[in-house]
């Protein structure tokens, strides 16, 4: 999903071919103090939103939000529940280990800078939480158990770990107990039965929905690695689309406390508006991964890498060509806010400030996360 490692591995690049990165470190998050300046705003620009440097400074900057809150004490006590909450859904050693030192607390305190109650950002670290560990376990890192093969029926599971199927006599037992095996599926459970004590029947589905939309771009993923064929850049941005951190901003309103409406919600603007935004962050995660991305034995489809391998061109250009796009897709995004102020709605103009505000606490998670440095 939203990591940087749920895409099908692609044969274009081995790691002698990835020697044309730039030497020393490189990505997003490289150094947390390199982005500490931002660029001044443009005249006219936005105050919201800044060309902000990334890695190793020798890439175009990418256009994003400004973060909207940094509280550190808050983050802190959201991943002390997140840990607890983990240790009780049956992780234990590695996999604890992993999210006690993945940040989802502060990733959930930057990006929900409109709610201050550590137990609905709970919510979200939970839910970020165990998709991350779905992605990882299921969909790709093969010494944890991931294969192609096994990925759709072990997604049929979640779906009915999330969205409880009825009741089907003496067949009920034997899927009970399967639910019950897994620290995943726990988790994911107990993360929508947590999103339901905080929200209403509509966002708790529409949550499952996105995230099981977001499965058949694993899918795709998991038949390209079996089969070998591999998809142009397009066509893995096309999937991408709706594996990206669209997905985590459906529990805007249910982390901020409100709801948004369905006629608003599913309004084509604002769902454009949302992909946008989703797309965007999933290219800063792509852009500060290429490195880790390049050097695995077998590297995983990466949008740098892939336009790369398309165009025949070193992987600087490539960058460079992520970065415009990123940052003309964020321009598109305030475009469209820009337009829907005109709306009279509170709760839409609180919505679109809270997927906004996601984005920039996205880029500052990415830039001071260990996992990517």
């Amino acid at each position: 999903m939203t990591g940087e490692s749920t895409r099908a591995t692609c044969p274009q690049w081995t790691i002698g071919e990835a020697a044309g990165l730039p030497s020393g470190p490189f990505g997003l998050g490289t150094s947390a103090a390199r982005i500490a300046t931002q660029f001044a705003p443009s005249p006219g620009q936005d105050p919201a939103y800044a060309y902000l440097p990334w890695g190793d400074g020798s890439a175009s900057p990418l256009y994003c939000p400004l973060v909207g809150r940094v509280d550190d004490g808050l983050a802190a006590e959201v991943d002390r529940r997140l840990v607890n909450w983990a240790a009780g859904c049956g992780f234990t050693g590695k996999g604890l280990e992993q999210i006690a030192g993945a940040g989802f607390g502060r990733l959930a305190m930057l990006a929900h800078a409109d709610c201050d109650d550590p137990d609905r950002l709970l919510v979200a670290a939970q839910l970020n939480a165990v998709w991350w560990a779905a992605d990882d376990y299921y969909a790709d890192d093969s010494t944890l158990g991931a294969a192609p093969t096994e990925l759709p029926p072990r997604l049929a599971l979640v779906m009915a770990a999330m969205d409880p199927v009825a009741p089907a006599g003496e067949f009920s037992a034997p899927l009970e107990e399967a639910l019950r095996a897994d620290p995943i599926l726990v988790g994911l459970h107990s993360a929508i039965d947590h999103l339901g004590r905080h929200g209403s029947p509509v966002l708790v589905q529409r949550v499952c929905y996105a995230t099981f939309s977001m499965f058949v771009s694993w899918d795709a993923y998991a038949a390209w690695r079996h089969t070998g064929r591999y998809p142009p850049a397009w066509e893995y941005l096309a999937a991408r689309q709706h594996d990206s951190f669209y997905t985590s901003m459906t529990l805007v309103d249910a982390v901020g406390g409100y709801e948004l409406a369905a006629p608003f919600y599913y309004d084509p603007r604002v769902r454009e508006a949302m992909m946008r935004a989703g797309t965007a962050s999933v290219l800063v995660n792509d852009l500060h991964s290429v490195a880790k991305d390049a050097a695995d034995e077998k590297p995983v489809c990466n949008m740098v890498l892939q336009i790369a391998a398309d165009r025949g061109c070193p992987v600087e250009e490539a960058v460079e060509a992520t970065v415009a796009l990123h940052n003309k897709i964020v321009h598109e995004f305030e475009d469209g806010h820009r337009e829907l102020m005109a709306v009279p709605s509170p709760e839409l103009q609180r919505f679109l400030v809270g997927v906004r505000s996601w984005m920039g606490g996205g880029f500052t998670w990415h830039a001071t996360n260990p996992r990517y440095q």
